[in-house]
């Protein structure tokens, strides 16, 4: 019997092709794993933002109906409610979506923005314009936008 050169060497790629299939295999799973985990976290993320926003949409009708509209909100975004609280104007809210074995909660809070800080003469008009030619109009969440004497809608109120 004659022994050739390398014998020993025999099916080892067999078990290497084996062995990186089973890592890549558990690479993916992993990967997979980790995208569920951000896309149940987004989801709970929008889903608490929306409802806070409707909670403090109707914050002035009473606690009831503001937590029953981010209820509404949420159910839509495939979420639940899991806290509602207002205070005054401002809503905090507490959502949990569901998303294959994973159940993030998040919170978000909303109210009405806050005025921007303008610095001005003690009778409260912007320095550098005469009195009763601006005037901040709010024209969405969070937007404001300065209209003078010639924009059209400056003299309603």
């Amino acid at each position: 019997m004659t022994r050739r050169e390398g014998s020993g060497d025999r099916g080892l790629a067999t078990v290497w092709v084996a062995v990186t299939t089973a890592t890549l295999c558990a690479v993916f799973a992993l990967v997979l794993a980790l995208g569920q985990v951000v896309a149940a976290r987004h989801r709970a993320g929008g889903a608490a933002d929306l409802a806070a926003l409707a909670a403090a949409d109707r914050a002035l009708r009473g606690a009831e109906a503001a937590c029953g509209a981010a209820a509404e909100v949420a159910l839509a975004q495939r979420a639940e409610i899991v806290r509602c609280v207002v205070r005054a104007e401002i809503a905090d809210v507490t959502a949990r979506a569901r998303f294959g074995p994973y159940t993030p909660e998040v919170r978000s809070r909303a109210g009405p923005p806050q005025p921007p800080a303008v610095t001005g003469t003690a009778s409260g008009a912007v320095p550098g314009t005469r009195s009763g030619h601006l005037r901040a109009v709010n024209l969405g969440m969070s937007d404001y936008r300065v209209l003078g004497p010639g924009d059209p809608g400056f003299g309603e109120t």
